[in-house]
């Protein structure tokens, strides 16, 4: 199989800038060993994870203003994490999760380019029933909505990772899933809105989702 390609890229935050090795494309592939097959990956979700989408640069933009302080935050879904990089960067809190058993090898990898602190990283499942991560007081992530099955699995793997008063930060692209996931949210304590990015001049093409905001 041949080797996979990469991108490298800069993405800016002000005066900030962050750089990713990410996949060159959607098209890369590589499971020798089977283990991300094995976890119910298929080839043609594989390469889901190594990819900058819109919605990961709408939720990072949107950490990069907002009051972070003292807070212990989660990235939930990571992917490449261009959250958790910007604000590992500015020495927060943050700690990491997917499910793709490379998340963690490109969030390592990332976080040396930057040259910044490695970053916790727990590789785990929203079914898992129980995992040693703790509680949070700022959750985010961002295009997890992906199907009707993920609403309750996602609301209760917040609800298990979730202090009591905390605040969860989601950005969805637009899949159809945010009303029913909402309100699953509430019937958890969460009140929530939701509202469009002021801005996302920095995309190439208008952002049609929503930014996803609950809080208990």
């Amino acid at each position: 199989m041949p080797a996979l390609r990469m991108r490298y890229q800069t993405i800016e935050f002000g005066d900030v800038d962050i750089h990713v090795r990410t996949l060159r494309d959607s098209q890369q592939y590589q499971d020798d060993d089977g283990v991300a097959e094995r976890l119910g990956i298929s080839s043609a979700n594989w390469s889901l994870f190594g990819i900058v989408w819109d919605a990961s640069r709408v939720l990072a933009n949107y950490m990069d203003s907002f009051d972070t302080d003292g807070k212990r935050i989660l990235e939930i879904g990571c992917g490449i994490g261009l959250s958790s990089l910007l604000l590992n960067h500015r020495d927060e809190d943050i700690t990491a999760t997917d499910y793709h058993p490379e998340a963690e090898n490109f969030m390592r990898e990332n976080t040396e380019i930057n040259d910044d602190e490695r970053i916790p990283f727990t590789r785990t499942s929203w079914a898992d029933e129980k995992s040693d991560l703790g509680r949070f007081d700022l959750l985010i992530g961002s295009d997890l909505l992906y199907e009707q099955q993920h609403i309750d699995l996602l609301a209760e793997f917040i609800d298990q990772h979730a202090n009591q008063q905390c605040e969860v930060i989601i950005v969805d692209p637009g899949r159809g899933q945010h009303a029913k996931f909402s309100k699953k949210m509430v019937s958890l304590g969460f009140s929530h809105q939701q509202h469009k990015p002021d801005t996302s001049a920095y995309l190439e093409k208008p952002f049609k989702g929503k930014i996803l905001r609950y809080q208990r």
